[in-house]
């Protein structure tokens, strides 16, 4: 059977793709493309093609409205549905300069692992967080204190371990946080070693909201969703 000559000489002229011995000129499919070194199949800017992620999930990927053009950053349909109430938020509150970015609520048995991970990888990328391992001094009115971290943040990120999960029933310090959180449209569970049907089974109303999960992304991709969704 004749091979096309195009990967060769191209069929950028009537006269090139005449002298084919594969077309002979007979044959206009490529024609659209120029040359057949030009061409590449449709795929989207986060690398997949027909509705299908990275991971080969058949959850589509999307680039929301406030995603750099040139960002690598890849969400999920559903993530951009789940975070998109929280950017408008972030957007009303552009004018008051003086807030933390996020208030991070996490169980104290978490203060000192992956609380304070996410704390410290959130600030290396210039994000500012009220941490209560940072911002509560000694000897301070701790509910005063949670108070006022609450009403002077953006975002509220809510990291749910089996600590969290542990805590919630006894109406602690982070039942009184989550309480706040939930009655206003910028809170963010984190979900961590536990999954959102164990969080709907002790808390309905917070297992309603969707978030991020640490088994189906690293906790550095976690953060740089965070880092593009408070940038403005």
């Amino acid at each position: 059977m004749p091979k096309c000559t195009a990967p060769v000489r191209g069929h950028q002229s009537p006269s090139a793709r005449a002298n084919c011995p594969a077309c002979g000129g007979g044959y206009s499919g490529r024609s659209s493309y120029g040359s057949y070194g030009s061409y590449s199949p449709s795929v989207s800017s986060y690398g997949s093609s027909s509705g299908q992620s990275n991971g080969g999930s058949s959850t589509s990927s999307k680039r929301p409205s406030w995603s750099q053009k040139n960002s690598s950053v890849i969400y999920t349909s559903e993530q951009v549905r789940t975070l998109t109430p929280v950017r408008n938020s972030i957007e009303k509150l552009a004018e008051k300069s003086d807030l933390r970015d996020v208030f991070l609520c996490h169980a104290w048995d978490d203060r000192k692992g992956l609380a304070k991970l996410l704390h410290d990888l959130l600030v290396s990328r210039g994000v500012t967080v009220w941490f209560s391992e940072k911002d509560i001094l000694l000897g301070a009115p701790l509910l005063r204190a949670i108070d006022k971290g609450l009403a002077n943040s953006r975002v509220g990120l809510v990291l749910v371990t089996p600590a969290m999960l542990r805590r919630l029933p006894a109406e602690g310090v982070a039942d009184k946080e989550l309480s706040v959180l939930l009655a206003r449209d910028r809170l963010i569970p984190i979900v961590h070693d536990t999954t959102y049907e164990a969080l709907r089974d002790v808390s309905p109303l917070l297992g309603s909201r969707s978030g991020l999960d640490t088994s189906e992304e690293t906790i550095e991709d976690i953060v740089a969703k965070l880092e593009e969704l408070i940038t403005l």
